[in-house]
Order: structure tokens, then C-alpha cells, then sequence
């Protein structure tokens, strides 16, 4: 195995995956912006540090000397993503990262020949955001091979982590997307409503622009996709409102006022552990032929750090070929199925 870095290692879910890649025998480098808290984490488990920021492209090329992954797990994304991979383009280390940011999926996407010529893997959306439901979506097309929509929708339990959060209160100025005959289209917040059956009971939940509307297309070539979250009606009805204020969301003032209101931190162990996530998955072709699937993981977090880190020891052991790539199309569509507590139902 080569060397990798995990950067932004004092993170709540990076925390995570630390502790699992430990368990397995990895001596990852620590990385991030903070000294005070990487220098601490690393001489706790007695692994090297690297301590820089990411707004001087010198800088960052000259921390990744010497590795050949980086695990990227500092967020927001729409800041953090475009320089640590240009930073990974101009070492010629693979990039991974557990992101669920529509427009990183698209700008990594747009670096494809470049990562192609240097011969090194971009796979933003290692975790939860976006491999259990890119898997499905995948799983759906082997089933109905001319589809041409998708809907995909998940509940997930346990609560947001703090950077999860803050990428939501971005989210909210930019509005809604969905993917129509192959094209990203802006909609409004909550664009459209439905329920999803569970067991026999109706879920509620709402469109959300999910990075899936972006990578599901790349992965099956569906051109019509939608993606839902559980909520309830009326987190949906006070979401719809906000369509009048969307351009004030967008202000920066505004952004950091709702920014300083996330709480720090993330879920705790027994609410990961006592809480799961649900997922659907339906196709149609334009005959009306449907098909659907449901899929049942752990608690999102507990389903990223496991799969980020089988994804960086693939990476790993089988060096792949350079490019840009959804989960399903570098380990296949039933990859997810080999994650703990991930079934079919």
C-alpha cells in the first residue's frame, strides 16, 4: 500500500473513518488548517501531520509531495473541492472525498481528460452521499435497460454533522435541480411532493438537489432524474416559502448569520448506532414499464466511514485507471450490498 492523507482529519465524520482505518492497520497522514487540533490528534495516535489551508496552490502541491490518495473531508465542498483537486492534478494523487455537492460532482466531472492524462482517479462522494444511492440507480437500469426516468429518494436517521449542515444552508440560495431530457434544470425549493411506502406506511418527502441528479446520469444515462428526502409536510410547506427570499439566502452576509447558527458537531454514537437509513429507487421506460427497489443501510455516517475507506483501500491495492468515476461504475453496482447492515428489502 502507498501512502494517503486524510485531510481535514479533526472533522466529525473524518473522525470516523480514522477510527476504522486504524483498527485496519492504515498510518494515514493527518492533515487540515487547523495546527492546534491535527498536531494534537496526530501525536495521539502517534501518525504524521501536515498542517496547511487550501487558498495558495503552491502550498497544497508541496503538502501532497509523496501521496498517492488523499481522502478529503473538509467541507463546505463548493469552497475546499476545486483546489485539493487541482492540487491532486498536479502531483498525480488520486482524489477521493464524501462529498454530496451537486456542482463539485460537475466540476470534478469537467477535470475527466485531465485526470484521464494524468492518470489518476476523481471520485467525490465516497459515503453515504452518494454510493448507496448511485448503487441503486445502477441496479435499476441493469433491470430495465431503456429506462429513461429515475426517482430516487432516501430517510435517513441520526441528524446532520455540522459540515452536513452548513452545505444545506448553502444550498438554499441556489434552489432546487432536477435532470430533464439529460439537461441539469433549476427548480424552486421543493419543487415537487410524494410519499414512499415503508412497511406499509406512507413517507412523506420533499426534491432536494442531491449530487445523485448530477451522477446518476453519468453512472445509467437515465435522462430524467429526481431525487426526494423524508420530511415532514410541514418541513416541505416551510421550505416552499423560502422561494420568495431565495435571493437574500444567497447573500453572503446572510450565509455566514445562518452558518454561525449550526450547532458543532454531529450525532452521537448510540443515535448512529439506534437509527438507520432507507432508500428508494424507481425507473420507467417510456412504454410505462416501472421497476422499483428499496434498500436498507446503517445510519449514514456509520455507512461512510466504512465506505470511504473500502474505497480508499481498493484504491489502494488496485490502482485504477485515470478519469473521473461514479462508485457503481469503479466497484459495481452491488457494491453497496457488500457494506455492513446494507440489504435489499
Amino acid at each position: 500500500m502507498g501512502g494517503w492523507m486524510l485531510y481535514g482529519a479533526n472533522g466529525y465524520t473524518a473522525g470516523l473513518i480514522l477510527k476504522r482505518a486504524l483498527a485496519n492497520g492504515h498510518q494515514p497522514v493527518l492533515a487540515g488548517r487547523s495546527r492546534e487540533s491535527i498536531e494534537a490528534l496526530a501525536h495521539e495516535h502517534n501518525l504524521p501531520a501536515r498542517i496547511f489551508p487550501l487558498d495558495n496552490p503552491e502550498t497544497v502541491k508541496s503538502a501532497l509531495q509523496g501521496i498517492d490518495v488523499v481522502l478529503h473531508c473538509a467541507g463546505p465542498y463548493s469552497a475546499t473541492a476545486a483546489p485539493m483537486i487541482e492540487g491532486c492534478l498536479a502531483v498525480g494523487a488520486h482524489y477521493l472525498d464524501i462529498t454530496g455537492e451537486l456542482d463539485v460532482f460537475a466540476y470534478a466531472h469537467a477535470q475527466d481528460e485531465r485526470a484521464r492524462e494524468r492518470g489518476i482517479l476523481l471520485m467525490p462522494g465516497t459515503g453515504f452521499d452518494v454510493v448507496p444511492t448511485d448503487c441503486l440507480a445502477a441496479m435499476l437500469k441493469a433491470a430495465l435497460p431503456d429506462a429513461t426516468e429515475l426517482v430516487l429518494a432516501f430517510e435517513a436517521g441520526g441528524g446532520p454533522s455540522q459540515g452536513t449542515a452548513k452545505t444545506a444552508v448553502e444550498g438554499l440560495g441556489k434552489g432546487g435541480r432536477i435532470r430533464r431530457n439529460g439537461k441539469l434544470e433549476r427548480v424552486p425549493l421543493a419543487y415537487k411532493t410524494r410519499t414512499f411506502d415503508r412497511g406499509g406506511e406512507p413517507r412523506f418527502a420533499m426534491t432536494i438537489p442531491w449530487g445523485d441528479v448530477y451522477t446518476s446520469f453519468v453512472s445509467t444515462g437515465i435522462p430524467n432524474v429526481e431525487v426526494y428526502m423524508g420530511v415532514s409536510p410541514g418541513t416541505a410547506e416551510r421550505v416552499k416559502k423560502l422561494n420568495w427570499v431565495r435571493w437574500l439566502l444567497d447573500i453572503s452576509p446572510v450565509q455566514q448569520y445562518l452558518k454561525s447558527k449550526v450547532q458543532q458537531g454531529g450525532p452521537a454514537e448510540a443515535k448512529r448506532s439506534g437509527t438507520d437509513s432507507y432508500i428508494w429507487g424507481e425507473v420507467r421506460n417510456a412504454a410505462g414499464k416501472q421497476v422499483s427497489k428499496q434498500l436498507q443501510t446503517p445510519n449514514g455516517y456509520e455507512l461512510t466511514a466504512e465506505s470511504a475507506l473500502r474505497i480508499l483501500e481498493h484504491v489502494l491495492k488496485h490502482p485504477p485507471k485515470g478519469g473521473y468515476s461514479t462508485p457503481s461504475q469503479l466497484l459495481g453496482k452491488d457494491f453497496v450490498l457488500s457494506l455492513s447492515g446494507c440489504k435489499l428489502v
